[in-house]
């Protein structure tokens, strides 16, 4: 099943709305302001989540009343983000693929957190994307694998470890090529701005968890 998490972070209307008549998702679950989104442009959830503490009055009273979405509000004192707890949610539900979108755009020390909390699914061999319109954030569950240059999402693709090192990274038919190497995050940025320069990025590594950007300016 292929799961759209709406966050309450930056939603690009226009590219959100395509975005989701695209992927005909079949689970759309709204997390906290999220659900704003989802009001105001007529988007059915199928599950509602969070402590509500930044929605508008009135909103998840609306769907209280409706009663036919299920909700899960949570105390806003606790340990967990409304991300981490839709992410956790999008797993239970048996998400073969997630995607976030409004998890970008807005605070740092969320943005990040989200980042980390994609480990998460990729622990359950689940591939789960951030995106917005100029940026595809994903921690690639397969050890090899390609990404076509006339569908990659932007004009870029970044490499770079989200703990300590991958090792073993290989890419071809990239601008700036790697052979066998050992990505540290202590790297200097060696992995950012690359550019697929043939029809085909082929990417391979052999352990560690890789994080890749597609993006654009």
């Amino acid at each position: 099943m292929k799961t759209c998490i709406i966050a309450g972070g930056m939603l690009e209307r226009e590219f959100v709305l395509r975005f989701m008549r695209e992927q005909k998702f079949d689970i759309i679950l709204a997390a906290d302001r999220g659900l704003e989104f989802c009001n105001e442009e007529n988007i059915r959830p199928t599950y509602i989540l969070g402590d509500f503490d930044s929605l508008k009055d009135g909103v998840l009273e609306k769907y209280r009343q409706e009663n036919q979405v299920p909700i899960r509000e949570f105390n806003p004192v606790k340990d967990n983000t409304d991300m981490d707890l839709a992410l956790q949610q999008a797993i239970i539900l048996g998400s073969s693929e997630i995607y976030i979108l409004g998890g970008t755009g807005g605070r740092l020390d969320h943005f990040f957190s989200t980042v980390q909390n994609l480990k998460k699914a990729w622990l359950k061999q689940i591939p789960a994307y951030l995106i917005d319109s100029r940026n595809l954030i994903t921690l690639p569950c397969e050890k090899e694998f390609t990404i076509d240059r006339e569908t990659q999402h932007g004009t870029y693709v970044s490499f770079m470890p989200l703990e300590e090192r991958v090792t073993g990274l290989t890419l071809e038919g990239f601008r700036y090529p790697l052979e066998n190497y050992t990505l540290i995050n202590a790297s200097g940025g060696l992995g950012v701005s690359n550019e697929i320069v043939e029809a085909q990025g082929r990417v391979k590594y052999e352990d560690g968890v890789l994080l890749m950007i597609q993006s654009k300016d």
